[in-house]
């Protein structure tokens, strides 16, 4: 490795490090204890008629792809991150992206509401935010002008 090369990884400050990993093991464990509910729970106590008109007739499928898709995103970006590799925080980005998707798309289904929707969308928003900071969004000088 050469001088001009450039570092393994983005020099990232411990601050935003642990706010991603706090944000992503939150959202991990929410999207694990939230299939557990929905496939072998029978719907945590949801109502089944927040189904109708949906293609699903039960919360099983909504359940594994709460796991699968929305806390694989999550445990992809925190193994990435654990073995530092360069990816880890284009994949914390992902998977607050996947995160707010989910959001949006489960209200769309349900047509319902809740205080835990606005939770987890701002925990999806948290994370994106953070990982585009670590990845140096933020200007040095925050109102230095570029040259013309």
């Amino acid at each position: 490795m050469t001088a001009a090369d450039p570092p393994v990884r983005p020099v990232v400050a411990r601050r935003l490090r642990i706010g991603l990993l706090i944000v992503a093991w939150f959202s991990l464990a929410s999207a694990l204890a939230g299939m557990i509910g929905l496939t072998i729970g029978g719907g945590i106590g949801i109502p089944l008629e927040w189904l109708d008109g949906s293609v699903f007739d039960s919360y099983v499928w909504p359940g594994v792809i709460l796991g699968v898709v929305v806390g694989g995103a999550q445990a992809l970006a925190l193994v990435a991150d654990h073995r530092h590799f360069r990816v880890a925080l284009g994949l914390h980005a992902a998977a607050g992206l996947v995160m707010m998707i989910w959001i949006f798309v489960e209200i769309a289904i349900l047509l319902v509401w809740s205080p835990l929707h606005g939770i987890y969308f701002a925990a999806g928003l948290v994370q994106v935010v953070l990982a585009v900071l670590a990845l140096g969004a933020w200007p040095r000088p925050f109102l230095a002008r570029s040259p013309r």
